[in-house]
């Protein structure tokens, strides 16, 4: 029958998305007031952000190859140019220009108190091979922090001949160290990020072990977004590392934000399995939350908004909203609300 047909047809269409949708992120009882970041590249300038603008919630920072807070100022050009490779005639903002903007935001309340960065650690690494973020960029880094960061609270690292990207021990095929390119994962020697911004931001840690397949669980991030996943720059789906004994609650959250070219549309769970985080968490009862981006190029199905983003980088320059660096920025609501989920009693 030609009706029958017809249903068949429609609902053997709408059930691909429904049977490939991923399960909710788990309520585990994480600890609310324990949350740390890092990042590497775009993801270290988001790193940056999510903490000062919600630095009553977070506790440290670790910050591979990217500099200052909302050092674009709401423009790509400055982005690749000031915030990337500064010239003379287009120079990174001074600390007291920072500052300045820092507090008229707080003042307005669009992100917390800085007063809220006195009490964080921060790790700050840059690669001495690193033709992308230079030298300078990540200079102007440790200068924002040091007006609010006690001196002994931030650790600083660099290697002479490591590119631009996460320096690992995990990947199990690797760039070279001085190597900047797709996957953005190298490994340079024992060098291991992951576990030396976390030692610095948490504390003494238990050695790395064996990482549990089935803590490693993709989950649904279009609940925790106003509107289309697309239109805030999100992927449908993120990941997060929940060690079984952090099930029933009780455990820190750290979260881990990909640089560009590496999300998951892009190298597949390269970054998620292969940066280097689980095998501390495993170790040391910590969860890690992995929230994606996913490449725009202008319209997108599901999507009216002309959003571009062809190399699916963390919003630090305002392709998807003006309000990208405080706490109305898409992104930046959409993670904040995975950590309250994060922190939901367990199995609720």
């Amino acid at each position: 029958m030609p009706e029958l047909k017809l249903a068949a047809a429609v609902l053997g269409s709408a059930l691909p998305a429904v049977l490939l949708a991923a399960p909710p992120l788990p309520a585990v009882g994480a600890k609310a007031e324990a949350v740390t970041v890092s990042g590497i590249s775009s993801g270290g300038y988001m790193a940056v952000q999510f903490q000062v603008a919600w630095s009553r919630l977070v506790r440290g920072a670790g910050v591979l190859a990217a500099g200052p807070y909302d050092c674009a100022e709401g423009r790509i050009w400055r982005a690749l140019v000031n915030c990337m490779a500064p010239q003379a005639w287009a120079k990174l903002p001074t600390p007291d220009e920072m500052r300045a903007r820092v507090e008229v935001r707080a003042r307005s309340g669009l992100i917390d108190p800085p007063a809220g960065l006195a009490d964080d650690r921060v790790w700050v690494f840059s690669g001495g091979g690193d033709k992308t973020v230079a030298r300078p960029v990540v200079d102007a880094l440790l200068a924002f922090y040091r007006q609010w960061v006690p001196a002994s609270a931030l650790q600083v690292v660099s290697l002479p001949n490591a590119g631009h990207a996460m320096i690992s021990v995990a990947d199990a095929h690797p760039n070279a160290c001085a190597t900047s390119e797709p996957p953005y994962i190298n490994r340079c020697g024992d060098f291991d990020a992951p576990g030396e911004l976390l030692r610095s931001l948490l504390g003494p840690l238990q050695p790395r072990v064996r990482v549990d397949a089935a803590a490693l669980q993709a989950f649904d991030q279009r609940p925790f977004i106003d509107g289309a996943a697309a239109d805030a720059g999100l992927a449908e789906q993120g990941y997060a590392y929940v060690p079984r004994s952090c099930r029933a609650g009780g455990c820190a959250v750290h979260v881990a934000f990909h640089g560009c070219l590496q999300g998951e549309d892009q190298i597949g769970r390269r970054f998620v399995e292969g940066a280097g985080y689980n095998e501390w968490a495993e170790a040391n009862r910590l969860i890690v939350l992995y929230p994606q981006v996913a490449a725009r190029s202008g319209l997108a199905s599901g999507s009216w908004r002309w959003l571009y983003n062809p190399k699916g980088c963390w919003d630090w320059w305002g392709y998807g909203s003006p309000d990208y660096a405080t706490q109305k920025g898409p992104q930046m609501i959409a993670v904040r609300r995975m950590l309250t989920r994060l922190a939901e009693p367990a199995g609720r």
